[in-house]
């Protein structure tokens, strides 16, 4: 079992490239993390890892036995699946990532439950609105807002969600409301963007009479956590574009306004997502099923004024 887990540090180290981000994801400390490789590199006669100041890269040695080793961990946990479906028993760590605003409204808040109803499924949650590399960093399960790109991962799709334009009365008052989408160029209206390398949020995708058109927008400042702009907007700093049920309290509340109610973005679709490998994982399937139904209800819910 120490040589497993010496192969299971070795590839989540080959895959972060750093032994510190290694350990917090494999919950030990980067003194275990080295000392699990040093006893792998000895077993095999060969240095795994060329390391500098910040960063470890596999050798040529390493790069070759990290596919076999990806193949042998894979395999395991393909059989610890099987014997737990057949148990009835799921057991196991699910790896989550969701975008920040989704993940702290609808599914952060569900993970206690789940873990009730299946005590013996661990789940670690990351939030984060960059782009995620699921292979990479070995994520399990993602909930996203978007379109599905990578070939290589199955989505599920969960529900259409509304988007909109909202501002804050305020800014409206000093800046003037937009008539058409148009307007948010030509009248240089301040956008707020969620920007990360990758990121396509400043091409905003409106529905017009013409159908749906992309518009290039632009604002003084951007952030890459979308919660952020939610915080400028509210203090009057410019328009957002967000899915309605994150900015609905707002609008109820009268602190933000919908623009362009005839002329909104095009709604985007909450999926999630998982590689190819994790299809048959019975733990995989009861985490997924119980949070596309908690969202739908509570998006249902959220924007009905429960």
């Amino acid at each position: 079992m120490a040589y497993l887990d010496n192969i299971a540090v070795f590839v989540r180290v080959a895959e972060l490239g750093n032994l510190s981000a290694a350990g917090r994801d494999m919950r030990i400390s980067p003194a275990v993390a080295s000392n699990r490789i040093k006893e792998l590199e000895k077993h095999l006669g060969v240095r795994l890892f060329n390391r500098t100041t910040r960063q470890l890269t596999p050798t040529e040695q390493g790069r070759v036995f990290y596919e076999h080793a990806r193949v042998v961990l894979d395999a395991v946990a393909e059989g610890e699946a099987a014997v737990s479906s057949l148990s009835g028993q799921p057991r196991g760590t699910i790896r989550v990532t969701a975008p920040l605003g989704l993940g702290r409204r609808l599914i952060a808040s569900g993970i206690p439950d789940f873990h009730d109803r299946y005590p013996q499924i661990e789940v670690r949650l990351r939030l984060s609105d960059h782009h995620v590399d699921m292979m990479k960093e070995g994520i399990d399960l993602a909930f996203v807002l978007g379109l599905l790109e990578d070939s290589s991962l199955r989505m599920r799709g969960i529900m259409k969600c509304e988007r909109v334009l909202v501002a804050a009365p305020a800014y409206l008052q000093l800046r003037g409301e937009p008539k058409a989408p148009q307007d948010l160029i030509d009248r240089k209206h301040d956008c707020l963007i969620l920007r990360y390398p990758g990121a396509r949020e400043f091409q905003w995708l409106l529905n017009t009479p013409e159908g749906p058109r992309k518009f290039d927008v632009r604002g003084p400042f951007d952030s890459d956590d979308g919660d952020v702009l939610t915080g400028w907007a509210l203090a009057g700093r410019g328009i957002i574009n967000k899915p309605r049920f994150e900015v609905e309290p707002f609008i109820r509340d009268g602190r933000l306004s919908v623009i362009l109610d005839k002329m909104p973005p095009v709604p985007i679709q909450l999926a999630a997502v998982y590689p190819h490998r994790k299809f048959q994982d019975p733990k995989i399937s009861l985490l997924l099923d119980f949070m596309a139904d908690r969202c739908q209800h509570m998006i249902r819910d959220s924007l009905a004024g429960k």
